[in-house]
Formats: C-alpha cells, sequence, structure tokens
C-alpha cells in the first residue's frame, strides 16, 4: 500500500454518479410506494453511506481513513435512476474510491429493491464526477526562481557533504522552479545576513536557509533573518512545527523564521535532512501562493 505518511492532512471531497436504466414505469411505482418490499430510497441510501464507510474492507489498496460525511443523493427520472454520492473526509488522501463505492452500492441496491418488478434494468457509468482537496488542487502557476542558503561551519569548510540543500534543490525544481540559486555561509550572523542580501537582491520567489536554527552556541540563523524581514508569518512555522513535531520528537527545538522580504518569501529551516524534507512536503505549494497575495491578488 502506497505510504501517504508524509501527507499532511487536508479537507478531501468527492462527488460520484451511477445511473440505473429502467423499464417505463418502474421509478412512477417507486414514486407512489407501489412496491412489494420497502422504500428502496431510504434503504438504498442508507446502504449507500455503509458502503462508503466499508470501502478498504473490500478495496485491498484503499487507505483506511475516517470518513466524516457522506450525501447521497437519488433522482427519479423516466428511464433511469440517477445516484450521486458526495463523501468528505479531513486525510492524508482522497475519498474517490468512497465515493465511486457509496454510488454503486446504493445504484446495486436499488437494483435489488426493484428487480421484483423490473428485470431489464442495468447499471451503468459508475464514474467519479470530481475530486477536491489534494496537491493538484494547489499547483502554482508561473514562473519562479529560488534560493538556498546552507548555514553549516563544516559544509562550508567543505568537511561535511551538504545532504539537506540538495534535498531542498531538488525539491523546489520538482515544484516548478526555473532555477534554484545554492550557496553555503559559516555560522556566522554576518555571513548569513550578507547572503541572504545578496539573493534577496536578485530577485527571487523563494528563499529557503538550512542549519543554525537550535539552542546550540553557533545557532545564530534566526538572529541574523529576522532584522531583514518586512513581515513574518508565524502560521508557516507553526504550519512546520505542527507537521514536524508528529514526526520527529525533538521538532519543538527548532527556532524555525519565515516571513516577507523585498517580494520573496524566506524561511529559515533546521539544518537535518528529515527536517528540509518535512519542509517541501508541508509548506508547498501553498507558500508559493504568497507572491500572488504580493501583487495584490485574492485568494482562490
Amino acid at each position: 500500500m502506497r505510504d501517504v505518511s508524509f501527507k499532511p492532512t487536508t479537507l478531501r471531497t468527492a462527488i460520484a454518479e451511477a445511473r440505473l436504466i429502467v423499464s417505463p414505469g418502474t421509478t412512477e411505482r417507486v414514486r407512489t410506494g407501489d412496491l412489494p418490499k420497502a422504500d428502496p430510497v431510504a434503504i438504498a441510501r442508507t446502504a449507500g453511506v455503509m458502503a462508503a464507510k466499508k470501502t478498504t474492507e473490500w478495496i485491498p489498496y484503499c487507505h483506511n481513513i475516517p470518513i466524516e460525511h457522506v450525501q447521497i443523493d437519488i433522482d427519479l427520472n423516466d428511464a433511469e435512476i440517477l445516484v450521486k454520492a458526495k463523501v468528505a473526509s479531513v486525510a492524508r488522501t482522497g475519498v474517490e474510491m468512497e465515493a465511486m463505492t457509496a454510488a454503486a452500492a446504493t445504484a446495486i441496491t436499488l437494483y435489488d429493491m426493484l428487480k421484483i418488478i423490473d428485470d431489464d434494468m442495468e447499471i451503468v457509468g459508475v464514474k467519479l464526477l470530481e475530486k477536491r482537496g489534494g496537491k493538484s488542487d494547489r499547483q502554482f502557476v508561473g514562473d519562479w526562481t529560488a534560493a538556498v542558503i546552507t548555514v553549516s561551519d563544516s559544509a562550508a569548510t567543505g568537511t561535511r557533504e551538504d545532504v539537506s540543500g540538495r534535498i531542498l534543490e531538488h525539491g523546489l525544481a520538482g515544484l516548478g522552479a526555473t532555477s534554484v540559486h545554492r550557496a553555503t555561509v559559516a555560522d556566522e550572523a554576518t555571513e548569513i545576513k550578507s547572503a541572504l542580501e545578496g539573493v534577496l537582491a536578485a530577485g527571487h520567489t523563494v528563499v529557503l536557509l538550512t542549519g543554525g536554527t537550535g539552542v546550540g552556541p553557533r545557532d545564530r540563523t534566526p538572529e541574523a533573518v529576522r532584522p531583514v524581514l518586512e513581515t513574518e508569518l508565524p502560521g508557516v512555522a507553526q504550519t512546520f512545527i505542527q507537521y514536524s513535531q508528529a514526526r520527529h520528537p525533538r521538532a519543538m527545538l527548532s527556532r524555525i523564521v519565515a516571513g516577507i522580504a523585498q517580494g520573496a518569501v524566506v524561511v529559515a529551516l533546521p539544518g537535518s535532512p528529515g527536517a528540509c524534507q518535512d519542509a517541501l512536503d508541508c509548506l508547498f505549494p501553498a507558500l508559493l501562493h504568497t507572491r500572488d497575495m504580493l501583487a495584490g491578488a485574492g485568494h482562490p
């Protein structure tokens, strides 16, 4: 089963439909209650809700996620019964399969309830109509560039490989950055500030620093970055700490700083490779929305 543990939880919704083709007169008998069995609409709607909650029990690779809401709509038309199922969850993966399962189960239950009066029915067109809430909804469109500054005495002298900087570079490129500038400086506040001011002058959209955000005697990155920021973004830091703390018990010791400077979003991250990957997973692509906001655009 695919690993989705790295994904942040978001509101996920999906809508699916199924169509039950019926003989002339069948839906009229449903409307009037002229049936030998109980109310098929109420029972089928209940079956759809139950099926959505049990999807993982019979689809092996479907993730077991909390189902927060299921809505089943049944439209009785002359030649068909149209079923629409909407499912919602706050989860790390989507609810497409739950919605399709709910729609299919509703249609199958209607078939079972009505086959005694109509032996020529057919279920057709079980399909997904809409899904929302995943990363595909938040893709950033447009050219943008980034810079990565690694703050490390050992990386600056070449005695340690800059793994964290490489992770950020590759991650930003994968997110669509047209270029990613790399720089490495020692744990000196003056060097950090000078490097930051240099990449800001180059007009990058995103500037990520990695290293020097702990509580050690040489950890001075926040002190160097804060005076450069024009506006701080505490929500970015809170989002990262909340996400990372669930995966690394010492994440709470990080002094991550985020804000806006010279039209760029700047984030000072911890120096570990895991923390850098966490930042890519939980902060992007939403962080790129800052460019539109700075240009005066509204929220989507």
